[in-house]
């Protein structure tokens, strides 16, 4: 079943909101650069706190920034000997933070978007969109997944992470490619419908993860061929019990699953792009409370559809 695609231009436009921007994988990578435009361009008083160097594979390490070593930022972005804080300099928005991912988000929240935002700190914490969809185990070690706990658990700010399968590193001045393009407005369509909800934006001790499809010359190249699924993080075990019911049953498919199902999806058809949306909590596991599911299915509703049976 296909729902109806929210997009962005479709929504009613709500007063921008202050949203902390940061990506494991670097200030200056292009999928991030782009829904940076994205969200700036929808009104939105957002700010980029990233690391200096990607690093995907950093969890929960945090560390005191140093000076820019002899390489300089990633894809020559900042000098070598560069402080160990900056911004761009024709936007301040546009920071990096020359440590692991959480004490870039940790800058981005207590400093960096204060003191843009007159001493106010962020509502939301938007993570990515990171290159690559990553597995369970994956994102339990990841950057991203590190700085979303500490926005929820520490700074009390919902926080979604986005990745998509498609794209390798690159840079943010050269020519976007399509998957950046795709992600970024599927990206926004999450976000303004979470923040169209109304507060609170996500229930506490919850994070979303977004997985977006591979991005193809044939397949799924619009927007408008995705189709989001509300997922599991992990396989149902036997003690879990059940989920909230949705689509004619009451178990949650698993996400690797979606993502497989995908993989092997028709290719003389656009149906089967899907992307999932699982519901973790600050403990590295999955979110099997009926209520909490049923709040996300509340403020989603329009842009969920179901698998085919």
């Amino acid at each position: 079943m296909r729902s109806c695609l929210l997009l962005t231009a479709a929504l009613p436009v709500a007063e921008g909101i202050r949203i902390i921007q940061t990506s494991h994988d670097g200030w200056a990578e292009a999928n991030v650069r782009t829904f940076f435009d994205v969200l700036s361009n929808a009104g939105h008083q957002v700010v980029l706190s990233a690391p200096a160097q990607a690093l995907p594979i950093a969890g929960p390490f945090d560390l005191a920034p140093r000076e820019v070593g002899p390489k300089g930022c990633m894809y020559s972005s900042c000098p070598p000997g560069s402080p160990p804080t900056g911004a761009d300099d024709m936007d301040p928005r546009l920071n990096y933070v020359n440590s692991y991912p959480v004490t870039a988000i940790k800058y981005g929240i207590h400093l960096t978007g204060p003191e843009l935002w007159n001493g106010a700190e962020p509502e939301i914490a938007l993570m990515g969109p990171e290159i690559n969809t990553t597995t369970t185990m994956e994102v339990r070690r990841s950057g991203a997944y590190g700085t979303a706990v500490y926005a929820v658990k520490i700074a009390k700010i919902p926080a979604i992470i986005f990745a998509g399968a498609s794209g390798e590193p690159t840079p943010w001045n050269g020519p976007v490619d399509l998957h950046s393009k795709i992600y970024a407005d599927l990206a926004m369509n999450i976000t303004a419908s979470v923040l169209q909800s109304g507060k609170p934006y996500l229930p506490p001790d919850t994070i979303l993860h977004v997985r977006f499809p591979q991005i193809e010359s044939h397949r799924c190249n619009d927007a408008r061929d995705v189709e989001f699924i509300l997922t599991r993080f992990t396989p149902p075990f036997a003690n879990d019990g059940d989920d909230v019911e949705w689509c004619g049953h009451r178990l949650l498919p698993w996400d690797t699953i979606v993502a497989i199902f995908d993989r092997f999806r028709d290719p003389d058809t656009r149906q089967g792009c899907y992307a999932t949306i699982s519901i973790m909590n600050t403990e590295m596991g999955p979110v099997n409370d009926v209520a909490i599911q049923q709040q996300i299915i509340n403020k989603l509703r329009p842009v969920l559809s179901c698998l085919p049976e």
